[in-house]
């Protein structure tokens, strides 16, 4: 118990040190929201990862698929590295960075007011960012829950109130800064964490080969050895989770933000490799350590505590300094995306909502006390619904957890992305994308709860659960934005010639970065 305590003293102190450091870049609105653009490729590498996977992937995603697919729920992680982080960089990194600041803008909506020329598609984009983001950021405590009982015997709420003040404070005093700092002491943890667990479970059963031997014995799947085979006992389903959980994060306001504020064209290439990199060992860890999940937890205590309680039960008999440094890894998770979350929100109610509906021209100071004001509120508001739907178990709260994800992603992946690349992309194209994104996972939501129903056919498949109705709303979303922007081109921005210019500067860069025209 004493190392647990001292352990976690250290990682809080540790965390409120560095937001007290970073007090002197978040004097204006754009430090306090990018970090004056100018975070280097480690630390928004490292913030990218940790905001990504939290202990809603650690213990939630990585039990339940880790018990569905086995071992091919690594498959998962992969497709998190190299589609959520590796393509992610390369096809939105340098025009995000390029576009964002050409337009001067901060925050997703803000992007999207701009580059379509449309107030409204900006303040609709902070009020879906808003209600989606809420009951995203509750379920990070979700996670931590049975592990901190596990370790401490203290109730959740406990845990929760911790977390919140803690982030609140590193937050609201160092801003992007101390956020993208903290990220990357957080991630190292993650990193080391990991992969000592990963030893420390597998060695239980003799091992990999071992573990891998066990797995196969196995004969609840449709075929034994299903839990060992390269695309595990249902290969759709497993397609569909790797394509939301990886190509969703393309248009996740808190996700493609980190782009916003890396400082130079060396900061993208050297980000690119470290995020993969990072993702590779942080995902692709988390879902081969919960592949093996059913060595240790058996359909009954599935069926009576649910999925989240299959990676602690795993973890439950390790040593105390293997207890402890789990706790760290998943507190890491939870408040590296907890903060990198209540940053998004509070922006963007602040730049995209509030300010633009003010009767005057709110000061800078003022637009910094209003986020700061709106980052407690978030924080605040996250907790008392985690703590709510652990004590009273409310579907409805949980259900709206699951759509949460869907409704962002298919509401903004395809008009931010096409934005970056396409003159012809047009404001009713984003409009679209927002009514089918926001309207398919209020279905999802009403089906989930059983207050609508598809019985079979093509409705019953998309809307069978979240997972199903997130990637249709993505994908519908990419094939919409190209048709109609075609049938309504006279919706386009008047401007947006002078938009892309901003791709077509000159500019010097050294000789190891580009050959001259006499060496061609």
């Amino acid at each position: 118990m004493a190392i647990k305590i001292i352990l976690l003293l250290v990682f809080f102190a540790v965390m409120i040190s560095v937001g007290l450091y970073c007090r002197k870049h978040s004097t204006d609105v754009n430090g306090f929201v990018l970090g004056g653009r100018s975070v280097g490729p480690w630390l928004t590498a490292f913030a990218y990862g940790t905001s990504y996977f939290s202990a809603v992937i650690f213990v939630g995603y990585a039990g339940q698929f880790g018990w569905a697919f086995g071992v091919s729920s690594t498959w998962i992680g992969l497709g998190n590295a190299f589609i959520g982080s590796l393509l992610a960089w390369v096809i939105l990194g340098r025009r995000t960075r390029i576009m964002t600041q050409h337009l001067e803008a901060r925050t997703m909506p803000e992007y999207l007011g701009k580059r379509y020329d449309s107030s409204k598609l900006k303040v609709l984009a902070s009020l879906i960012t808003f209600v989606f983001l809420i009951p995203y950021t509750a379920s990070l405590f979700n996670g931590l829950s049975r592990l901190f009982e596990m370790a401490f015997n203290i109730d959740y709420a406990y845990c929760v109130i911790v977390m919140a003040v803690l982030t609140g404070i590193y937050v609201i005093v160092g801003g992007y800064m101390a956020t993208a700092i903290n990220d990357f002491i957080q991630g190292i943890i993650m990193l080391f964490g990991i992969v000592a667990v990963i030893l420390a479970v597998l060695s239980k059963n003799g091992g990999l080969m071992g573990s891998m031997a066990a797995m196969g014995s196995l004969e609840e799947a449709p075929f034994t050895g299903a839990f060992v085979s390269f695309l595990g006992p249902n290969p759709l389903f497993l397609v569909v989770v790797v394509l939301l959980t990886s190509l969703g994060t393309w248009g996740l306001p808190q996700m493609v933000a980190k782009f916003y504020a890396i400082t130079n064209e060396g900061a993208i290439k050297k980000g690119t490799v470290i995020s993969t990199l990072f993702a590779i060992i942080v995902a692709g860890g988390c879902y081969f350590l919960g592949g093996f999940g059913r060595l240790f937890v058996t359909q009954d205590q599935v069926d009576a505590n649910g999925f989240d309680s299959v990676v602690p039960t795993m973890l439950s008999g390790l040593p105390d300094i293997l207890i402890a440094i789990v706790l760290i890894l998943v507190l890491s998770a939870s408040m590296s995306t907890l903060s990198s979350l209540v940053l998004t929100s509070s922006s963007t109610l602040t730049l995209d909502f509030i300010s633009p509906l003010s009767r005057k021209d709110l000061e800078e100071s003022q637009k910094l006390t209003i986020m700061r004001v709106f980052v407690a509120f978030f924080i605040v508001v996250s907790a008392v619904i985690a703590i709510v739907q652990a004590q009273s178990r409310i579907t409805f709260i949980a259900q709206l957890m699951g759509v949460s994800w869907g409704a962002l992603a298919g509401s903004f992946l395809a008009p931010f992305m096409y934005g970056l690349y396409w003159k012809k992309t047009t404001k009713a194209a984003c409009a679209v994308t927002y009514l089918t994104g926001t309207c398919l996972m209020i279905v999802q939501l009403c089906v989930s709860l059983g207050l609508i129903a598809f019985d079979g056919g093509v409705l019953g498949f998309i809307f069978q659960n979240s997972l199903y109705s997130g990637v249709f709303a993505m994908l519908s979303s990419l094939v919409l934005v190209p048709v109609v922007s075609i049938l309504t081109q006279g919706s386009k921005p008047a401007d947006v010639e002078s938009m892309f210019t901003c791709y077509d500067r000159t500019i010097t860069v050294h000789a190891k970065t580009a050959l001259g025209d006499e060496e061609r």
